[in-house]
């Protein structure tokens, strides 16, 4: 979609002569262009709930609570949170949010988190077998694994699920994450868990001080602050404790080329930076008017701007 997107961009542009875009500056156009599209949805959503409970909003094919929850779910990730080590080395309350050096995407908005909070097993693996945890040393029946529980590699931080117990010292798993040893590794129980309530710095020392308010195993809460996230107790087994549902940024967008045909840059979206829109189809008209708008501010060409408003606000009322 993102070269019929340029494509219909340059077209407009030249149509007139107003002006050439490169494609450094269409990749910058097309990221804010999608992030406002993105930052619509909710908005949109909110519109349509508000709609809903004034019993003015369709149902079936017009139930636009729905098609706006479909899309907006396309963006909603799922994963552990990385844990924060003191300066000794030993574990912490407190863990990172989402990003692109932890769980390779960036947190919008989060959603829950939940705390699993019994850990069944731990140890080290003695023995590397595909999709497999081996530990010569480990009790997995007695210690009352079972299919699954979760599974987390503490060195690299990968996770998986437990498909079968093989026996006390075996575990099939779904997703291979041992590939040496000795690798340390936690097991939690998939179903003992606990959804976090958010509060605020102000309120967690008064939680905490008061025997009927504190945050318990059953009923945890977390602050957020900068790029952390604290738990409460102050009780972390690490890796694999904490999981956190959120809506992510969606990806940047980014044309690619490699030659030059007479002149112009031929799209080539076999580079390895290539990154298409992450938006529906039907939405490609909106980008291109949001990105002309970008284009007539940058060639100081007023006809352009008023050209794509007056294409988003039709679009927008029908």
């Amino acid at each position: 979609m993102i070269n019929s997107v340029r494509n219909t961009v340059l077209s407009v542009l030249n149509k007139n002569n107003y002006g050439y875009i490169s494609p450094s500056d269409f990749n910058l156009y097309a990221k804010q262009a999608q992030m406002e599209l993105y930052e619509e949805y909710f908005s949109d959503y909110n519109k349509a709930v508000v709609l809903e409970n004034q019993r003015v909003s369709g149902t079936d094919y017009a139930d636009t609570k729905k098609a706006i929850s479909e899309l907006l779910e396309v963006f909603l990730s799922n994963n552990f949170l990385y844990p924060v080590f003191s300066s000794a080395g030993t574990l912490t309350n407190r863990f990172f949010l989402p990003s692109d050096t932890t769980t390779n995407d960036r947190a919008y908005m989060l959603s829950r988190i939940v705390y699993y909070n019994q850990l069944k097993a731990q140890g080290s693996n003695t023995l590397v077998v595909p999709f497999q945890l081996e530990d010569s040393g480990a009790l997995f029946i007695n210690s009352g694994v079972v299919a699954g529980d979760i599974v987390t590699n503490n060195v690299n931080f990968l996770s998986a699920t437990v498909l079968a117990v093989i026996g006390q010292t075996q575990l099939l798993l779904d997703t291979d994450i041992f590939t040496a040893t000795p690798v340390t590794y936690s097991i939690f129980s998939a179903v003992n868990l606990s959804e976090a309530e958010p509060v605020t710095d102000g309120k967690i020392t008064a939680l905490s001080i008061s025997p009927l308010t504190a945050p318990s195993t059953m009923f945890p809460a977390y602050t957020l602050n900068a790029a952390f996230l604290s738990t409460y107790p102050s009780i972390s087994t690490g890796y694999g404790s904490v999981r956190a549902s959120y809506f992510r940024y969606p990806t940047d967008p980014k044309w690619t080329f490699v030659t030059l045909i007479n002149g112009e840059p031929a799209f080539d979206q076999t580079q390895p930076d290539y990154q298409d829109f992450e938006l529906p189809l039907e939405d490609e008209y909106k980008l291109v008017m949001k990105i002309l708008q970008y284009c007539g501010i940058s060639i100081r060409e007023t006809q352009v701007v008023q050209y794509a408003l007056s294409q988003e606000q039709q679009g927008n009322a029908n």
